[in-house]
């Protein structure tokens, strides 16, 4: 049953970290629109505005880290 179900996971993201992070990302930019319309300072506790740059250069670096290792056209 679990290996169906892993099965039909890499299928839906096509064997690609990046397509897997990339909506993982919109789901949670979706989740947290939804909140911070609700209650802006729900978000506060778990990300502190000096950590929210940090983070976007980070999330930055990783996608760029999973598309180029999967890119055949760069030369790795």
């Amino acid at each position: 049953m679990f290996a169906d179900f892993k099965a039909k996971v890499v299928a839906w993201f096509h064997d690609s970290e990046t397509i897997l992070i990339a909506r993982l990302t919109m789901l949670v930019g979706a989740l947290l629109q939804v909140v911070t319309m609700i209650d802006p300072m729900l978000l506060s506790p778990v990300l502190p505005p000096h950590w929210f740059p940090v983070f976007l250069i980070a999330h930055g670096v990783l996608l760029e880290y999973l598309r180029r290792r999967r890119a055949t056209d760069l030369g790795n």
